[in-house]
């Protein structure tokens, strides 16, 4: 009974290695610097984020280029990009559609994108913005930095049936990503539905938003290819 017992839990144990090696591979994975990198879209420029910065990584670390109607960005680092003619005040949408050509081509799991608004100070060690990201495996984070980074739908990525999801590694998959301020409400919306909402009280407060006026752009996590069309923004 002890051999039976013995022989079984050898089994689990080897049934598990393979899980553990992955998680762990996910935990730590770095941001894979692009050769050539750098921002080749005209008026546009980025950066990536602090911890990025400590680990050695630079802007150059990360690609933007621009493709005919479309923007091409290849990360390296976590990064935000931006045109400082890119301003939203007062009630407006800013949107976007974002397509990942080969799901999950530069990692080993699902990493997010998406827009950002509300941007001040960008550049600098004192930026502030809130985006709405969405990963192609049917969930979406919504979060930002005050400088520091805060989260506004937890920790964790949250599903939603709006969120499209690839057929699996290496397929395409879509995403139009909108956000919104309306009144006292900023809202994320995902393929026409709306994911999250907040009053806007709990966003411009201290440690986040200075205001919800601001630049708009779009932000990449690490190790992400994918292309963006139709960037607008339009008034409420």
């Amino acid at each position: 009974m002890r051999l039976t017992s013995n022989t079984a839990f050898a089994a689990i144990v080897v049934m598990l290695i393979p899980a553990a090696i992955q998680s762990a591979r996910g935990q730590s994975e770095g941001s894979q610097a692009i050769e050539g990198g750098g921002v080749f879209a005209p008026g546009w420029t980025g950066k990536i984020d602090a911890n990025e910065e400590k680990s050695g990584q630079t802007l150059k670390s990360a690609k933007l280029t621009q493709e005919g109607a479309a923007l091409h960005v290849t990360t390296g680092p976590a990064t935000a990009y931006w045109n400082p003619a890119n301003k939203a005040t007062g009630n407006y949408t800013v949107k976007a559609t974002f397509n990942e050509p080969k799901y999950m081509n530069r990692n080993d799991h699902p990493h997010p994108y998406g827009i950002f608004i509300a941007g001040n100070d960008l550049g600098t060690a004192q930026q502030s913005y809130l985006y709405c990201a969405a990963y192609g495996n049917g969930t979406f984070i919504v979060r930002g930095f005050g400088p520091d980074a805060f989260q506004m739908n937890g920790r964790r990525p949250e599903a939603n049936a709006a969120v499209h999801k690839a057929a699996g590694p290496g397929e395409p998959v879509s995403q139009e990503i909108a956000m919104s301020v309306k009144g006292d409400r900023v809202e994320c919306s995902i393929n026409g539905t709306v994911v999250a909402g907040y009053d806007k009280s709990a966003l411009v407060t201290a440690g986040k938003l200075k205001s919800t006026d601001g630049v708009y752009g779009i932000r990449f996590s690490h190790n992400t290819d994918a292309t963006v069309t139709g960037l607008s923004m339009t008034k409420n």
